[in-house]
């Protein structure tokens, strides 16, 4: 395991709804995906070999609206990585370790909740139900003790 230091996943991550004082809004560094997803059919499979449910899953995934950013990228090895994994995941005598794989790739591919905040998507106003949850507002805060505190003047009460 290692040791010391700051990892990629490590601390809250990012609020959507969160400005950065010294920034315009507009470039906050977040990217709004479309609700309707990626237009057009699914690129060339990269790998050797394509089974029907590896074909099903690539044509799924290429549909959604995070497949916009992962074209932008060219990230179609890691996408069809993550095909194959999870088409090996989904085998009732799959390791867990095929299982813990695929979760990193839901994250670093943006497929989850988490994946789409550290990565900084959001999805235009308007999706279905793939979109993440939106992040609520901030919270009031709770008073401090020093709010709680009572003031009293000189000369009072002694």
């Amino acid at each position: 395991m290692p040791k010391g230091g700051a990892r990629v996943v490590s601390g809250p991550p990012p609020d959507p709804n969160a400005l950065r004082r010294n920034r315009p809004s507009d470039q906050a560094g977040w990217t709004t995906l479309p609700a309707e997803g990626r237009q057009g059919g699914p690129p060339v499979w990269p790998l050797v070999g394509l089974s029907d449910r590896e074909d099903e899953l690539w044509a799924d995934l290429w549909s959604r609206p995070q497949a916009v950013a992962w074209e932008a990228m060219g990230q179609g090895y890691e996408v069809a990585l993550f095909v194959r994994t999870l088409a090996q995941a989904e085998q009732p005598d799959a390791k867990v370790d095929l299982q813990r794989i695929v979760r990193a790739y839901l994250d670093s591919l943006g497929l989850s909740v988490q994946g789409m905040l550290r990565n900084r998507w959001k999805v235009a106003p308007g999706a279905e139900v793939d979109q993440p949850v939106p992040v609520p507002a901030a919270t009031p805060r709770r008073r401090s003790a020093r709010d709680r505190l009572k003031v009293v003047p000189s000369g009072e009460g002694a």
